[in-house]
C-alpha cells in the first residue's frame, strides 16, 4: 500500500493520505458512501489520479476477498 497511501506524523497529524497528495483517504470512501462517484471526487480532488484511486479501492477489498477462502 506504501505506493497508493501513506501515513506520516507531519502530514494532517498521521491521517492516511494519498501518496503525493494531502487528501485524506477517508475522503473517497465519504464520497462514495454518500452516493457520489469516483468521478466527481476526483474533480473535487485533480492532485489524486484516477489510477491512484482505483488502485486504493482494489487494495481495500483484497482483505475481504480474502475472507471468502
Amino acid at each position: 500500500m506504501s505506493g497508493v497511501i501513506m501515513k506520516h506524523p507531519e502530514i494532517l497529524g498521521g491521517e492516511p493520505v494519498f501518496r503525493g497528495t494531502r487528501v485524506p483517504f477517508k475522503i473517497l470512501i465519504d464520497y462514495l458512501e454518500g452516493g457520489d462517484t469516483l468521478d466527481q471526487f476526483l474533480e473535487q480532488y485533480p492532485s489524486v489520479s484516477r489510477e491512484l484511486a482505483i488502485a486504493a479501492i482494489e487494495f481495500t477489498r483484497k482483505p475481504l476477498d480474502d475472507c471468502s477462502k
